[in-house]
């Protein structure tokens, strides 16, 4: 028996080796990074101690900017697609937040709500922005709207696209998301971060997997490889889930528009409907087959939603 033992925690221990061996992976060099995902029109500012990687876009530099925010584990890049569909007549703004992208971890190692707007308020005024439309997606969407109840004299718009607000099931949630909420197990993504469980996390929540591409799960992978992005995405879950702000988001008398992917398993199609009972001023529409990240999955049907809403010129 003691045999038998001693060889299960024999192959168990070959195993753990074999994982560290086979996943371990050091942070890429950020002056690396920046050449690959920072070229023209990205620029920094400084804001908090921070380089906060943003980019500035659009003809139309007389026009209330339309300020963009990327959810949880994401960057500016995930607007990319609709950016190029608006820059045209917009002023469009997008930035990598704190703890994700080439911006990487705050000093401090803080990521709550109250933080974030916070740090969307510095930026606005380090780029001389008083007023804005702004929108976001998931972790983007939540920020976008607490910064509205908080500036409201800030903000002439708001756009929630599959927007955090409310305690959620998700009906299938990204697999690194309940690694880093995972005791012990949590510490070792720190350092072990298999490109399958990239691969893994990003087509969870798409509606159409085989529309995740090789380039998108790459630069996901690539970015939060950057010095202290890893800690900072397990600092960040310790904010989840949201607590029910009902009584917060109908104070809310900004224009709205919500958009949701039909298809989101992560953030329930419900949600939107709570929003659109909850929010006096709004616009709802449901994009079909899409998922979490209607931007990415669906580009055209969101900006063509984003477009009716801000008005076309």
């Amino acid at each position: 028996m003691k045999k038998i033992l001693l060889y299960g925690v024999g192959i168990v221990l070959v195993f753990v080796l074999w994982v560290v061996v086979r996943y371990w992976k050091s942070d890429l060099p950020l002056d690396e990074l920046k050449a690959k995902y920072a070229p023209p029109p990205s620029r920094f500012v400084r804001v908090q101690g921070m380089d906060v990687h943003y980019r500035d876009e659009g003809s139309a530099r007389d026009s209330v900017p339309v300020v963009l925010l990327h959810g949880t584990g994401s960057s500016l890049h995930t607007w990319e697609p609709c950016v190029q569909q608006l820059k045209d007549d917009y002023r469009v703004v997008t930035l990598d937040l704190p703890g994700y992208g080439l911006t990487g971890p705050h000093p401090q190692r803080v990521y709550s709500p109250d933080f974030y707007v916070g740090f969307v308020a510095d930026f606005l005024r380090a780029l001389r922005i008083r007023t804005c439309i702004i929108g976001g997606n998931s972790l983007g969407g939540g920020i976008a709207w607490q910064f509205a109840h908080a500036h409201p004299t800030s903000v002439a718009k708001l756009i929630l696209l599959d927007a955090g607000g409310y305690p959620t099931v998700s009906h299938r949630k990204p697999i690194a998301f309940s690694l880093a909420q995972t005791p012990l197990i949590k510490h070792a993504l720190k350092r072990i971060t298999p490109y399958p469980l990239a691969v893994k996390s990003i087509r969870n929540v798409y509606a159409q997997p085989e529309r995740v591409t090789d380039s998108v799960v790459r630069r996901h992978y690539e970015l939060f490889l950057r010095e202290g992005n890893r800690q900072a995405f397990i600092d960040r879950m310790e904010y989840v889930p949201y607590p029910d702000n009902a009584s917060r988001i109908r104070a809310l008398h900004v224009p709205t528009l919500i958009v949701w992917g039909a298809e989101d398993r992560l953030i329930p199609i419900e949600n939107a409907y709570r929003f659109q009972a909850d929010l006096p001023n709004d616009t709802l529409v449901i994009i079909p087959g899409v998922g979490h990240v209607p931007m990415e999955e669906d580009p055209a049907a969101t900006v063509k939603a984003m477009r009716l809403f801000l008005g076309t010129k």
